[in-house]
């Protein structure tokens, strides 16, 4: 009887380690009903040829990216909670324009939703791959995920901490060197302050960002002759 419950339990386990890892292998939780109607709206808007794209989670969505860039085709294809399996199911959408540029950043909410980071850099893979292939001519450009004022998220950010970050961006940067892309270290150039967090004047909850935050993000595009 013994040696039968220990078999089940052990069986249980193993049972429910696979069903987790296939959760982070296949993390659907981004398709909530504002990704959808987000998508809807894109699917509204005139297409622009060789657009300039920022695709990413709410940090991307509230960037007044024409604003701050001076570039006048310029595409917002930000969704608040979207991560990075999100990002490669609707990038059929955006690669259809054939976009000049591509300027990624995600990764932040798998981080939160529990996603291991190698999981995270497959998805990056997978992404670079689908823009190489759908759309040859689109320079895509790896942005790093930005820090944390980790004193500052709320509850539902514990899963966040910058040293999970810095290990993620080390995996996207070892990706753009494979498929020689620009790396945008984000990160260390325009956002981390002497302790490794993200500057707190720049941050609304330790997470998103002030506007002038985009402002610095945009002068630093503009001084690597990125834009």
């Amino acid at each position: 009887m013994k040696i039968l419950f220990c078999t089940a339990l052990l069986l249980a386990n193993a049972v429910y380690s696979m069903a987790q890892q296939q959760t982070s292998e296949r993390d659907s939780s981004y398709a909530n009903g504002y990704y959808v109607k987000r998508l809807q709206y894109f699917k509204t808007l005139p297409v622009q040829k060789k657009a300039i794209v920022f695709i990413g989670n709410s940090i991307t969505e509230v960037g007044q990216w024409q604003d701050v860039t001076g570039v006048e085709k310029v595409v917002n294809r930000g969704i608040s909670g979207d991560n990075s399996f999100g990002v490669f199911y609707r990038l059929d959408d955006v690669l259809v324009h054939q976009p000049r540029k591509i300027f990624l950043a995600i990764g932040v909410n798998d981080i939160k939703r529990g996603t291991p980071i190698d999981v995270i850099a497959k998805n990056y893979e997978r992404i670079i791959l689908k823009v190489k292939k759908n759309s040859p001519k689109t320079q895509l450009y790896l942005q790093s995920v930005l820090p944390v004022t980790e004193s500052m998220l709320a509850s539902i950010y514990d899963n966040i901490r910058n040293p999970k970050i810095i290990a993620l961006n080390g995996l996207m940067k070892d990706l753009a060197i494979k498929h020689k892309l620009p790396y945008v270290d984000l990160y260390n150039n325009v956002f981390k302050d002497e302790n490794g967090q993200l500057i707190r004047s720049l941050t609304t909850d330790g997470l998103h960002l002030q506007p002038e935050g985009y402002v610095l993000w945009a002068a630093y595009l503009k001084n690597q002759n990125l834009l």
